[in-house]
């Protein structure tokens, strides 16, 4: 139901059109995630859902999570997960929405072993994603921002990152170079939406 889109950075793409498994905009760029599955493009109903979900309307996690249970089972490594890890808001965020609309989805997320891991946190508070502009000042926004707790258990695993919506992919590269630094073999993402669609 997402459609035809490049595996690695989830932008629309015909499958014809990938050389090596990337898309002719993300060759030669670097994700430290493996590979994403998405629901669909962050555009109209799906836009508009996400925003009001993240802004208290909780009661559209159901749709939204019914959407990224399809993504999943389409994404070609639904069988290769551990751990469910939701991309982890700083503890101030947090206090001021009052959840973590990443954990409300993967708490939703149907599979028949995987089991959520919450010891990839946050560390230092960062701007927000959206008033950065360019991929390259995302990338410095988030850099050294995110670690993991003592006794993570992240050591040989196959992580799954999990958020409401990817744009530049700054955000899920540096939590999975995190993982990955913390012994994690595979990191793969996914998302409700992909933004970013018009270069």
């Amino acid at each position: 139901m997402g459609g035809d889109y490049c595996p690695r950075c989830g932008r629309d793409a015909s499958r014809y059109a990938l050389v090596d498994g990337c898309c002719p905009d993300c060759q030669g760029r670097e994700f430290h995630f493996d590979t994403i599955g998405r629901s669909g493009v962050y555009e109209k109903t799906l836009q508009e859902m996400i925003v009001a979900f993240k802004n208290g309307r909780t009661e559209l996690g159901a749709t939204l999570t019914f959407l990224l249970n399809c993504a999943l089972q389409g994404s070609g490594f639904s069988d290769e997960i551990d751990f469910f890890v939701p991309v982890p808001l700083h503890w101030t965020r947090r206090l001021v929405r009052g959840y973590n609309q990443s954990l409300l989805l993967a708490k939703r997320l149907r599979h028949p072993a995987a089991k959520i891991n919450t010891n990839l946190v946050r560390v230092r508070r960062t701007k927000s994603q959206p008033a950065m502009v360019s991929p390259a000042a995302r990338a410095k926004n988030v850099a050294d921002a995110f670690a993991v707790r003592c006794g993570h258990g992240f050591a040989g695993r196959r992580i799954c990152l999990i958020d409401d919506i990817k744009t530049t992919g700054a955000t899920l590269s540096e939590c999975a170079k995190t993982l990955k630094g913390a012994g994690a073999t595979k990191v793969y993402a996914l998302v409700v939406a992909v933004a970013g669609q018009r270069r």
